[in-house]
């Protein structure tokens, strides 16, 4: 199921935290472009400069909101492409080979992606303009294979870093979870990882509840408890990060955890070779989440219906709550 209206919803906030505009950064992604072809056609695009950090990522710069990134989506291949290659021993010898090798399996299976800066509200349209740039360049998303597990990612910057428009946000989104997946329609490639796991059920019961509205402490503390992982449909750790980084450090022990002050919105595919796919799809969706969040009333009534679909096996049964979702609390 996917939106029919190609144009970007505005979301309700507009400023972020400091009263400025706000950004999204955006990841995709993809294959069928190597490395170097796909860094030269978005450095065309946008009239950017290449430079290299190493033999698997490529730093793009020129753009006023900051650098673009394309790169290998594959940790350990940039760390040894950091690595200089010299030398002339056995060991030396070996290890570019291994290098080769894991090099050659890897872009079988393993995606090239596109980090954008993070971006003002107005220019959501030139990544919507890239997509379809790329497609037509040849790029492929993750339904042109069986093994590819290829996304889009979203990094909405949040419009203010209180603990009660936080929990809204959070609250707004397991809600709307069931009805964004089908939304989604996630590739079966993506399903049987774990990258995009939904929540537990007890603590989508315990953020539902009437009374929960916690101080920023609480919020956290609860989170990592139940989700101390980034493979969540929204992952939550680098906005908590950013806020408390011991707090969280103390908890998991991941060194990709980035903080900074966004939602991570994980859950949409990067369908990028399709032409009634575009940035709009997922956007469109996700803005539906922060108008229910910056609906109080609708929101509570929301969760009071969402907790007592779940708690009721006959419901459950019988009815689903995407379809519910979609007939009664969208405000479009």
């Amino acid at each position: 199921m996917q939106a029919t209206n190609t144009e970007l919803k505005q979301p309700p906030w507009f400023e972020n935290a400091e009263g400025k505009t706000r950004h999204v950064g955006v990841e995709l992604e993809m294959s069928g472009l190597a490395l170097d072809s796909l860094a030269a056609q978005v450095a065309g695009f946008f009239s950017l400069e290449t430079t290299s950090r190493g033999r698997y990522e490529r730093m793009l710069q020129g753009d006023p909101a900051g650098d673009w990134v394309v790169e290998l989506d594959y940790d350990l291949l940039k760390q040894l492409g950091r690595e200089e290659r010299g030398g002339k021993s056995l060991a030396d010898e070996i290890s570019r080979s291994a290098e080769d090798v894991l090099a050659w399996a890897a872009e079988a299976l393993v995606p090239v992606e596109i980090i954008s800066p993070p971006l003002p509200l107005d220019r959501l349209g030139d990544v919507e303009a890239l997509i379809a740039h790329l497609r037509k360049a040849g790029a492929k998303g993750t339904s042109d294979s069986t093994v590819y597990a290829f996304g889009m990612q979203l990094n909405p910057e949040l419009p203010s870093h209180d603990p009660n428009t936080i929990t809204a946000c959070l609250k707004s989104f397991l809600c709307l979870y069931e009805w964004l997946f089908v939304r989604a329609d996630i590739d079966l490639s993506r399903r049987v990882t774990s990258y995009v796991n939904p929540f537990p059920t007890d603590y989508v019961k315990k953020l539902l509840a009437a009374d929960y509205r916690p101080d920023l402490s609480t919020l956290i503390d609860d989170y990592l408890t139940d989700n101390p992982t980034r493979n969540r449909a929204l992952d939550m750790l680098p906005l908590f990060m950013y806020l408390d980084e011991n707090r969280v450090r103390a908890k998991v022990d991941d060194a990709l955890i980035k903080a900074r002050p966004t939602f991570h919105y994980r859950l949409p595919d990067c369908k990028i070779d399709k032409s009634d796919w575009g940035l709009y799809v997922a956007w469109n969706d996700w803005v539906e989440v922060e108008r229910l969040a910056a609906d109080e009333n609708r929101l509570n009534a929301c969760c009071e219906a969402y907790l007592e679909f779940l708690n009721s096996p006959f419901k459950r049964l019988f009815s689903k709550w995407a379809t519910i979702v979609e007939n009664e609390w969208l405000n479009r």
